[in-house]
């Protein structure tokens, strides 16, 4: 029905209740002329009047309540919610204004949160097993990473997926991803966390080629702690996987003139590391830090913290991380080409020291039932806040509530100096290779979208 004939319906009930009116009004006041008649004759003792008298009151309260429920009627047509009018034209004519079309977007794009959910065990999931890999057969796995060479017997830390409450995480297709990055580059910056997920990406594409010698770091180095640049080669693919070793994001700097001499290294808080021009040319981008903002990271080391020419000797640790992330904010804003560049930051990983010092590190055969109280980090909300008022768009991995539960998944002793526990970093294969299916069904979803 068009606005025409919309228009047309309107006027006929409105007429028709005006006809309804008419014959109302005409009948009460013949019903007010004959009750006087009636009256009159009732003294006389007529009792017809009373037959006809009950007939007409009969007929004009027929009259009264068909006059009201044609006003009804067309009050409800005529005074109908806009929303629900301008809603019913839009989808008659094919069209949607801008501001529904932005509401539906966004409906579509949130209705399932992929960090609302839980771990489940299922080594037969979509036609692959867990784990997705064999970290003695990836040769950029590092060794102290492989819980399972290093003598951990219990597997099961290997089979647990991540399944979100309202929908599925798309199978991690190797070849098919390797397909979708012919010619690209991802580049990984940040902390060891960073490079275990690197290290977990290239394992997990390696599947997806069938001449691994074809698979290679670009300079012939081997992979380790200390080392600012690796970059692994899919040359089949023409696909480069690097990674850039800024634990902090911002520059370390000398130490200025008549600084204290507990001022061993300061942190330039308002200036990007100066290899930030590495990070550039990508096609991926993706950030992390956290773990080495801590006392014993810093001021116990002699680093810390300096704005322009100032050292800020009092400045506390979550604040200069707040002015790292605006610094690193900035850049983004001003360097990467978003249009080009996909960027995402990883949030916090929860690692699970226990003890009175934080020191004791008990590694589970299953993962937590309850997060006890690691799921949020005052890190992983100041990236949070700074992510959601930047102008370009970054999508934050908020892996901080799922690895909670994972206090399966550490290196504990099994490593290669098992005299040094280890409840910070994990096992590969392990919780960091779900951190790449995360990442790639936001690039899988946004290919699909364009």
């Amino acid at each position: 029905m068009d606005l025409c004939e919309t228009w047309l319906v309107m006027h006929l009930m409105h007429l028709m209740g005006l006809f309804s009116f008419w014959i109302s009004f005409t009948k009460f006041t013949t019903l007010f002329t004959r009750v006087f008649g009636f009256l009159h004759k009732i003294m006389k003792g007529n009792c017809n009047a009373w037959i006809l008298v009950s007939f007409n009151v009969l007929l004009t309260t027929g009259s009264l309540i068909s006059f009201t429920l044609v006003l009804s009627l067309v009050y409800s047509y005529a005074f109908s919610s806009p929303n629900s009018v301008i809603k019913s034209y839009d989808e008659i004519n094919g069209e949607t204004n801008s501001s529904q079309l932005q509401v539906q977007s966004y409906v579509s794009r949130d209705a399932c949160n992929v960090f609302d959910g839980r771990w489940i065990q299922d080594d037969s999931y979509n036609n692959y097993s867990y784990p997705l890999y064999d970290a003695s057969q990836c040769p950029f796995a590092e060794k102290g990473f492989n819980c399972f060479a290093n003598g951990r017997k219990d597997i099961g830390y290997t089979k647990w997926r991540w399944k979100p409450n309202d929908c599925d995480i798309p199978r991690f297709d190797a070849r098919g991803i390797l397909e979708q990055l012919r010619g690209k580059r991802v580049v990984f910056v940040g902390d060891s966390l960073s490079r275990t997920q690197w290290e977990s990406l290239i394992c997990m594409l390696m599947t997806g080629v069938e001449n691994k010698k074809s698979v290679y770091e670009v300079k012939g180095n081997k992979i380790t702690k200390q080392i600012r640049f690796l970059g692994v080669r899919f040359s089949t693919f023409d696909v480069r996987i690097d990674f850039y070793r800024s634990v902090f994001l911002v520059k370390p700097g000398p130490v200025p003139k008549f600084a204290p001499k507990r001022v061993k290294t300061t942190l330039r808080l308002d200036k990007i590391d100066d290899i930030s021009h590495e990070w550039i040319d990508s096609d991926v981008l993706i950030f992390n830090s956290g773990h080495w903002w801590t006392r014993s990271k810093l001021f116990d080391m002699g680093w810390y913290f300096q704005v322009g020419n100032s050292v800020k000797l009092g400045l506390p640790i979550n604040s200069a991380f707040k002015t790292t992330l605006l610094t690193w904010s900035s850049w983004v804003e001003k360097k990467i080409n978003t249009n080009r560049t996909r960027v995402f930051f990883r949030t916090f990983e929860s690692s699970h020291w226990s003890g009175h010092n934080h020191n004791t590190c008990k590694v589970t055969k299953r993962p937590w039932k309850k997060t006890n109280g690691k799921d949020r980090s005052p890190v992983s909300d100041m990236i949070n806040r700074v992510v959601k008022n930047m102008s370009v768009p970054v999508t934050v991995l908020n892996v901080t509530p799922m690895d909670a539960y994972r206090s399966d998944g550490h290196v504990g002793t099994w490593s290669d100096n098992p005299s040094v526990p280890d409840c910070s970093h994990w096992c590969l294969p392990g919780v960091p290779d779900m951190w790449n299916e995360i990442l790639f069904s936001f690039l899988l979803q946004k290919d699909e979208a364009s």
